[in-house]
């Protein structure tokens, strides 16, 4: 059995002290000899037994003994000392060793708790394992078995389906000998038979329905819409692409501008609009085919006027407040309409996308008033044929609704209103009617037909569109689209009547190189999908901003 390392030091110095005694003592000795031997022997034989001599020798032998007496007391002393610190060391080494010794005793009763712990869960997960194998042997015994009697059960069914065709064959000849005929032939003249007759009798049948119902149908089909037509009567549409806002002075030019034109830069960054200054007096324009953001935009000028604050931070919270209050009047336009019409319980998102179409038209010609004009004419109509008004008024109000998203979501305006509408919970009737008003999905339903009628009415009376506005709109928003496919493009804006087009990237992941090579794949993109006279600018624009607040 091992000691502890305490006892073993201790032990080791009570043996060193021994041995520092034990030289103390042979060190004296040696003193005392060599003071002997240091005295002259042929002093005291010269000195032919003179008694003062001997006298003298014994005093000098005394001294000299006296002084190894002190010698050596000294030299105990000096060694008592060493055998002292080396035993205060030997102890505090001893204090540290037992410390050490404590230190180790409970990591090892940690480590030994811990590996107790570990043992008894490396056992439990063992019996889990071993009672998980058992279950799945178990399962797959049954599954064996269940297989097993599938497989037998499969035999006696093709042994009895083989029985069954084998009787059926035999059925089958003994038919064919008692009538004379095989199956196939009997069977070839009963439907012949029955097909020639019901040919005939439908012939007769759908010629008599189309001759009565061509008739009736036209008659009640012109009554119908020359009342509806006549009933409904709106102004001529002639949109513009331009809006005017009068200044109190020329002076305000000079502010919109600003110094080197960072105003109107910043404006129309900031918009998308173009800002067209003039000698027109006290009046500016602005351009932008895009009527939602023109009138943004025609809003924040007014304010920036009336304030009289121009520069591009201002620029860009009035913006921001402009952009919401149009929102507002977007939402209030759909209610209007809706409360023109006499419908309710409509989703918020649908009279907001309504809304929106107030500033959006659709070759020349207004969509909202486009909208409220074809359901009044579907309501009419449906009076006249005793349908319900409310629903054939919700399908034709809604038949449009697409293209208040044509700008953000590729594809046909009918399919998108489609989607819209059954997102937000319209009937399905309704969904149908706007899904089918342009024929992109089969019409199946009167609500579609009345719908699509309706639509015909208000597009093509006198006055109401104009082809060459909406390929213009059409252009300038292809040419938007193109740009906005680019992966890291922020904004895209439509410029000086579709000769410029300005792109926003983001600057953290666009750096200078990648927006030239941005601006000419764009280029060059129009040039291959877009017809256009003249010259088409590609500004790819990035900028960094810092911002801090001083508190």
């Amino acid at each position: 059995m091992r000691q502890p390392k305490g006892v073993c030091v201790m032990t080791n110095a009570a043996m060193l002290l021994a041995a520092s005694a034990a030289l103390i003592t042979l060190v004296t000795l040696i003193v005392l000899i060599v003071v002997v031997l240091r005295r002259p022997i042929g002093g005291a034989v010269s000195s032919g037994g003179d008694p003062d001599s001997a006298e003298g020798q014994r005093v000098a032998i005394s001294r000299d003994m006296e002084e190894a007496r002190r010698e050596a007391a000294e030299i105990r002393s000096r060694a008592e000392s060493d055998a002292r610190e080396v035993l205060r060391k030997a102890e505090a080494s001893a204090s540290h060793a037992t410390e050490a010794r404590s230190d180790l005793e409970e990591e090892s009763r940690a480590l030994k708790a811990d590996l107790r712990a570990l043992r008894s869960d490396l056992e439990r997960r063992e019996q889990r394992l071993a009672e998980r194998e058992e279950r799945l042997d178990t399962e797959a015994r049954r599954l064996e078995e269940r297989a097993r009697q599938i497989a037998d059960t499969e035999g006696e069914l093709a042994g009895k389906r083989q029985e069954l065709e084998l009787l059926e064959e035999e059925r089958q000849r003994v038919l064919a000998r008692a009538a004379g005929l095989t199956a196939d032939q009997a069977k070839a003249e009963l439907i012949a038979g029955i097909e020639t007759q019901a040919k005939r009798e439908a012939a007769l049948t759908v010629r008599d329905i189309e001759n009565t119902a061509r008739q009736e149908g036209d008659e009640r089909a012109r009554k119908i819409v020359t009342l509806a037509i006549q009933r409904v009567a709106t102004e001529q549409t002639a949109e513009s692409v331009v809006s005017v806002l009068h200044l109190p002075s020329d002076d305000m030019k000079g502010r919109i501008i600003g110094r080197e034109g960072r105003n109107i830069r910043a404006f129309e960054t900031t918009t998308g609009v173009n800002l067209i200054i003039d000698d027109t007096p006290e009046a500016v324009l602005l351009s932008c085919f895009d009527p939602v953001r023109r009138e943004v935009a025609r809003l924040t000028l007014d304010k920036l006027v009336l304030d009289g604050r121009i520069h591009p931070q201002r620029i860009e919270e009035v913006y921001d407040r402009s952009k919401a209050e149009v929102e507002q009047l977007c939402v209030r336009a759909g209610e209007d309409a809706l409360v023109q019409l006499g419908l309710t319980d409509m989703h918020d998102e649908l009279v907001a996308l309504l809304g929106q179409l107030r500033y959006r038209t659709s070759y020349g010609q207004n969509v909202l008033l486009h909208l409220i004009e074809c359901a009044h004419i579907a309501g009419i109509m449906a009076s006249e044929l005793g349908l319900d008004r409310g629903l054939l008024k919700r399908c034709a109000l809604l038949h449009d609704i697409g293209k208040a998203l044509t700008h953000e979501v590729e594809g046909s305006h009918a399919l998108i209103g489609a989607e819209i509408a059954r997102r937000y919970g319209e009937l399905d009737d309704v969904v149908h009617a706007i899904e089918a008003h342009h024929n992109e999905v089969e019409v199946g339903t009167i609500e579609a037909v009345l719908t699509q009628a309706a639509d015909a009415i208000s597009g093509s009376r006198p006055g109401a569109r104009r082809e060459s506005l909406e390929a213009y709109v059409k252009r300038l928003e292809r040419l938007e689209q193109i740009a906005r496919s680019f992966k890291g493009v922020d904004k895209v804006f439509a410029m000086q009547a579709g000769r410029e087009v300005r792109v926003m990237v983001r600057p953290d992941s666009i750096d200078d190189l990648e927006s030239q090579t941005i601006a000419r794949d764009i280029a060059k993109q129009v040039e291959e999908e877009l017809t256009y006279p003249g010259q088409i600018r590609v500004t790819v624009v990035r900028e960094s901003r810092a911002t801090e607040f001083a508190r």
